[in-house]
Order: C-alpha cells, then structure tokens, then sequence
C-alpha cells in the first residue's frame, strides 16, 4: 500500500532481475517505438526511461525498480501505445513471455499479485484515455460547432452586403459578383439578356406621396422583376429607381416577352391603403448580350434601348435587335 503504481517490491525485483536479460542503454536509445509489435515487459534496474504517448496521455519518466510495456505481456503481439527511450544511461531486464509463464508456475502467489496490481493500473489508464479522447472529442465539436457559426454569419453578411435593404433584390455588388461566376450557371442552350428597368416619374411620385409610398412602389416593381426571372436569372436593384434584371433566353423574341411582362405587371399594380388614385409604370430598355463583350458593352446598348422609350414617352419596352 501508498507504493507507486509502478513501482516493484524488492521481491518483485528480485523475482524478474533474476530471470531476465540485462540490456544496458545509452542516453537516447529507444526500448522500443511506438507502433511497434512486440511481448517482452521491462523492468528498471537504473536510470530513467521516458514513455511517450504522443498526446493520447501525458508523457511519464519512471526510474528504478519501475516496469513498463507489461499490456504486450499480457493480450499477446501487441503495437506499442507509446515509445520508450532512455533519458540517461540506464539497465533494464528484459522478461519474455516463457520467462513470465515459468515465473507464474514457480511463484504463483506472488505473480497474482503483481498482475492484479497491474490490471488495475492498466483499467485506470484507460479510463483516463478514454475520458481525454471523449474531453478532446467534446472540444472538436465545440470548434466544428464554433466553425459553422462563423460560416453562417459570414454567409448571412455576405448576403446582406450583396443584397438591397429595401426590396430584398441583389444590389450593384452582388451583381459583380454574379458575373465573376457566370460560367457556373450558365446554360449552353440559351444566351444571356439584359433588361433596365426605369420607374416613370418617380421624384413625382416621392413628391406627391411621400417618401414611404415610394419605397412602397419600388417594393412592388421589384416583384414583379422577381416574377419574371427565370432560376438562373438575376433580378437586381441598381440604385434608386433603376433596376436590372440579367436573364437567359433562347433569343430576342423571349427577352421581349420578359419585358413586356415587366410592364404591364406594373401597369398593374394599385397601392389602395396609402395612394389608391396612384397608377404607376415603368421604361424597359434591354438587348442581348454577347460572350465576347464585357459587361459595360451590355449596360451601354440596353440602356440606349432604355432611352429610345425614356423618349417616346416611357411605359413601354424596347429590345435592341
């Protein structure tokens, strides 16, 4: 009682000193590496030896009459958890599996006691292996979990910095970053199109209904762009009462369709509880656009489109051929 866990009575010594091999050992030299196979036990007869686990438990230095490497002894061919190297000039005994059994026929009473000793050593050593891999386990999901929080809101802020507060749609940002990324949607059976969208007279109507009417009609028109976009289209607020919507079509036929439907969606609308005697319309100007032509080329014939109507009038589309 109150000996090292480790630690050998003088018999204990005695017993295993006298029948196994001697193995002197200088400062650095491994006893065995971690990994590998082995069913030889060691016992300490002077200097220290350094067990390393590589983290699964804390390294140990254990001296004389101390043992180590017994777990091999006893579930047979068994890959070392840990490495042994000696830290100075230390001997060990070396005691084989057959010397072990001679040992347990001629001192059977003493050898009990040294395996009970040890089993209990070993169950210990276990259960704290056990605990530091459910402890580490228990901070990996904490860091994953930690992880994933900080993804989302990196998510979540890239969202709100590429969306518009008002209307929920993309915003020029967004919009630069969807084209950055265009061969990743982009279907090889159809070409993309660009429509401007302009809401006539729109300081008019801020002017003559306030403020929050305004940003209730550009609330409205920016559905209606919604509904009219494909899966793969991009429906975006520019700023102010300008909108886009980048949309892939077959040919100009369909982009035409698109912004008529655009205008009368919005030829449509009525806003009953705030302006009810407001009607509200827009210009629509948009063309097709070419691979081979950046994104400014696109900007630039839509919005000539986009003033051909601003021209005549407003309400109405026109699609550059």
């Amino acid at each position: 009682m109150g000996r090292l866990p480790r630690r050998l009575s003088e018999r204990e010594m005695a017993l295993f000193t006298g029948v196994g091999q001697r193995l002197e050992l200088g400062p650095g030299r491994a006893v065995f590496r971690r990994g590998e196979f082995g069913r030889s036990m060691f016992v300490i007869a002077s200097g220290r030896v350094l067990l390393e686990f590589a983290g699964d438990l804390p390294d140990k230095l254990i001296g004389p009459d101390e043992y180590f490497g017994e777990l091999a002894m006893f579930v047979g061919n068994h890959a070392r958890s840990g490495s042994a190297l000696a830290s100075e000039p230390c001997v060990v005994y070396v005691i084989e599996p057959d010397t072990f059994e001679m040992l347990m026929r001629s001192e059977p009473l003493q050898m009990a006691q040294f395996m009970l000793r040890s089993f209990t050593y070993l169950v210990a050593s276990e259960q704290q292996l056990i605990s530091n891999y459910k402890r580490r386990n228990e901070d990996l999901m904490q860091t994953l979990d930690s992880l994933r929080q900080t993804r989302d809101q990196l998510q979540l802020a890239r969202r709100q910095v590429c969306t518009d507060d008002l209307t929920g749609l993309c915003n020029r940002r967004g919009l630069y970053q969807f084209l950055e990324n265009t061969v990743e949607v982009r279907d090889r059976n159809r070409q993309f199109g660009l429509l401007l969208v302009d809401i006539d007279h729109f300081k008019q109507i801020n002017d003559q209904n306030g403020h929050l009417v305004g940003d209730e009609v550009l609330r409205a028109i920016a559905t209606e762009i919604q509904d009219a976009a494909g899966v793969t289209d991009l429906p975006c607020r520019l700023g102010g009462d300008e909108f886009a919507l980048l949309t892939q079509v077959i040919d100009q036929r369909e982009l035409t369709e698109r912004a008529l439907r655009i205008t009368e969606g919005v030829r449509q609308l009525r806003f009953p509880k705030n302006a009810p005697e407001l009607t509200v319309s827009v210009s629509v100007g948009g063309g097709l656009c070419r691979d081979d032509d950046e994104w400014s080329v696109w900007y630039s014939e839509a919005d000539c489109a986009l003033y051909h109507v601003k021209g005549s009038g407003g309400d109405g589309a026109h699609v550059m051929s």
